[in-house]
């Protein structure tokens, strides 16, 4: 449903992202995000992420399963109809995507993009590579659509979700190795040894693609050198807006929001699901965070 913009007397700029974003459902919903889900491969069946499959049922299924789904992005298609549905309440778009390093969300946006303004040469879309994933990406995402319905200029929700994307800083640590080590990103060894030693790998992303972090002995202890790395990259006592992530760990990711608030000023804070497309990938018990300093 679009929301018509009462500052401005417009609808207001359209905001575009994809399901891995991992945007709390309620913030989609009350900032008129629209959606286009990822797809999971399962067997011989395809679900769109989140659309078909929920976070909940997919965690709960995942540790049955004998060898991991594969993910894939949106095609141009699912862009271009979402456009054409779009279209008829306003004229502007701007699509929010994941990293283009090591996935092809982005260019098929921006293949839409070209498509579409061959099909309708008065639209206006601006495509925005994050270089960033999960609510790294999606704190651009809220952001931009704070902003739209706000009444901002087409190019000043772009201007928005660019100087946003480029402060946040994504960090997770995985409960077990098996995921990591089933989806072929670690070796045999790796995965025997890390895991008699209890190791918590810690990873995020810089300029856009994945970053070893370093790793700790417990849960706990990666949370302090999560505080740590956060420290070390704004400040003592900065002031951030925090989305705490997990998959089906909600209670687990609450020591880290303890340890966080004592360490910063959180001037908002939020809880995010990983949707399934992200979780496949490092599993149930997955936790981490996502940040952006107050401008």
């Amino acid at each position: 449903m679009s929301v018509p913009n009462v500052l401005s007397g417009r609808n207001p700029v359209a905001i575009i992202t994809d399901t891995t974003a991992s945007i709390p459902d309620e913030l989609v919903s009350k900032l008129n995000i629209h959606l286009i889900p990822y797809y999971i491969n399962i067997g011989n069946k395809t679900l769109r992420d989140v659309f078909d499959i929920s976070r909940e049922k997919f965690y709960q299924w995942l540790p049955t399963a004998t060898q991991l789904p594969t993910t894939s992005n949106p095609g141009p298609g699912d862009y271009v109809r979402m456009f054409r549905e779009l279209y008829e309440r306003t004229k502007e778009m701007v699509v929010i995507t994941m990293t283009s390093i090591g996935s092809g969300a982005y260019q098929a946006a921006s293949v839409a993009k070209e498509m579409i303004t061959e099909e309708l040469p008065d639209i206006q879309v601006d495509v925005i590579d994050t270089r960033q994933v999960a609510m790294a990406q999606g704190w651009s995402v809220i952001e931009a659509a704070r902003a739209a319905l706000a009444g901002a200029s087409f190019q000043r929700v772009i201007e928005i979700t660019r100087q946003t994307a480029a402060r946040a800083m994504m960090i997770q640590t995985a409960d077990t190795l098996k995921y990591l080590y089933m989806g072929g990103r670690i070796g045999r060894a790796i995965h025997l040894v890390g895991t008699l030693l209890n190791v918590k790998p810690l990873i995020g992303m810089e300029d856009g693609e994945i970053t070893a972090y370093g790793q700790a002995r417990s849960r706990s202890r990666a949370y302090d050198k999560m505080v740590s790395l956060l420290t070390g990259r704004f400040g003592a006592g900065a002031r951030l807006k925090v989305a705490y992530m997990h998959a089906a760990a909600p209670e687990e990711v609450q020591e880290l929001r303890r340890k966080v608030e004592q360490a910063f000023q959180c001037v908002e804070s939020l809880v995010s699901e990983l949707s399934p497309a992200l979780g496949v990938h490092s599993g149930p018990g997955t936790t981490g965070l996502a940040v952006v300093p107050e401008p």
